[in-house]
């Protein structure tokens, strides 16, 4: 069994911040996905950035193969049971769950897909309660505090009725959800870079199906979105998720994903910077509650107990 006391409450610094690194990448190429797909349908923008993100890892993945001891010339093309495995599957569940929130994000607008996909953050939890795992009061304070975060800082309007696109959302963070808790099942005694590469394959692979069922891609609009497709491909594919999965080993599932739901403060940070966009109180305020969320999950306990851990 995974030594959760070592791995969940306060964790590894180094490893958290990697992770926050990954959630800055995915806060900023919300808008390359979103200017993707002014030129490109959803199905082709998910097919090319993760056929991109897949042909970045694979250099990587061979020169981390030939110095992972689990994969040995007993296994077949040198890849460990454990991490074929773990790619194959974290890649269908990934492939899902991002083409649910590309195709949702068709219909309706940045701050509700913000908000609503975030909310992995409850669902993470709430599933481990049926993989016979639990979580402490502090990490559902956590939880809940980043929640109301989230809130007041994608939710700008009084509008909270629901449409097709937030309903695909709400799909799209369950499977968020159980994309971390997959990983994490996974990842103990498997390669993580190739894992990644693998899942990649596999969700390009999906997508590219999906592509030529529903939609007529043409070289010209694929082209013309070159620039969104490779930073998407490049960053956050190749990049982030797979510094997910390597960091993903010394962090339990919760504290994961509560430092992945700062993709949200740090797209709205990206405008501030980059494009000049006013931040208001509200969304201030938002941001204070998830940053507060993050440092009381990682708080080290009482005797040092892991804030998520498997029961015996």
């Amino acid at each position: 069994m995974k030594n959760e006391s070592e791995n969940a409450g306060s964790g590894s610094l180094l490893h958290s911040l990697l992770l926050l690194l990954a959630a800055a990448i995915w806060g900023s190429a919300f808008v390359a996905q979103s200017v993707g797909m002014d030129y490109i349908g959803p199905f082709t923008f998910s097919a090319v950035r993760n056929t991109v993100g897949f042909l970045v890892l694979i250099p990587i993945s061979l020169i981390s193969r030939k110095k992972w001891p689990e994969n040995s010339a007993g296994h077949r093309f040198g890849i460990s049971k454990q991490t074929l495995l773990g790619g194959l599957i974290c890649g269908v569940v990934l492939c899902a769950s991002s083409n649910f929130q590309q195709y949702g994000m068709v219909f309706t607008t940045v701050g509700k897909s913000g908000f609503i996909t975030a909310l992995y953050i409850v669902f993470v939890p709430v599933f481990g309660i049926f993989l016979k795992k639990k979580t402490t009061w502090r990490t559902w304070f956590s939880v809940i505090l980043a929640v109301v975060g989230l809130y007041l800082l994608c939710m700008k309007g009084t509008d909270l009725t629901l449409n097709i696109g937030d309903g695909l959302m709400l799909v799209c963070a369950m499977l968020f959800a159980w994309h971390i808790l997959t990983v994490d099942h996974f990842i103990e005694g498997a390669d993580s870079v190739t894992m990644s590469c693998i899942q990649f394959g596999v969700t390009a692979l999906i997508s590219t199906v999906l592509m030529f069922v529903f939609e007529e891609p043409k070289a010209g609009p694929i082209t013309q979105a070159w620039l969104p497709i490779l930073y998407a491909g490049i960053l956050s594919s190749g990049v982030a998720f797979t510094l997910q999965i390597i960091t993903q080993r010394h962090l339990s599932p919760v504290v994961a994903a509560l430092i992945m739901s700062m993709e949200s403060v740090f797209s709205v940070l990206s405008g501030w910077l980059v494009l000049g966009e006013w931040m208001s109180v509200r969304e201030l305020c938002g941001c204070m509650l998830m940053f507060a969320a993050i440092i009381l999950a990682q708080i080290p306990g009482r005797r040092n107990k892991a804030e998520f851990q498997q029961e015996a």
